[in-house]
């Protein structure tokens, strides 16, 4: 109906068939930031956010994300990550995370590593929000993906 692959014929949803493809590796990269006071981003540097270390638990939280990606976008297949890393920089008005997940299979992990930066930064923003309520989430998007039929992509 639509060429498009999460739908069959009649226009309704479906979860696409990856069993013949092949099984290469397979990487992404997501980013993303959240903005804030300079004095919220003192907190966290300094460690004296009351909830705890707030980029320890954000980074936790990311990698957990990463992993229940099927359980929270509906047509995404469960998968083997062999890897999720979570990068986190801390400037005087944010802070910018960088995500990277990885595995060897059919399908691939674009939407894994982008739940891990949407989840990482509303981490940010619950432990932190007591300092800040005006907190931005912005700029999640993809930044590169390796291997699959389609190959190599880079932003």
């Amino acid at each position: 109906m639509t060429g498009l692959t999460h739908l069959d014929e009649e226009g309704s949803a479906r979860m696409v068939d990856v069993g013949a493809k092949a099984v290469t590796a397979r990487q992404a990269v997501a980013q993303g930031r959240i903005t804030m006071t300079r004095d919220a981003a003192a907190a966290i540097r300094a460690g004296s956010v009351q909830k705890g270390d707030v980029l320890a638990v954000a980074r936790v939280a990311g990698i957990m994300a990463a992993k229940k990606t099927s359980d929270l976008i509906p047509l995404c297949h469960p998968l083997p990550l062999s890897k999720v890393e979570i990068d986190l920089v801390l400037d005087e008005d944010g802070v910018t995370a960088t995500a990277i997940a990885a595995m060897a299979g059919r399908t691939g992990v674009e939407m894994e590593a982008l739940t891990a930066v949407s989840v990482t930064l509303l981490t940010v923003y619950d432990m932190a929000k007591a300092l800040d309520k005006r907190m931005t989430i912005s700029d999640i998007r993809l930044i590169a993906k390796t291997g699959g039929k389609s190959g190599d992509w880079h932003a």
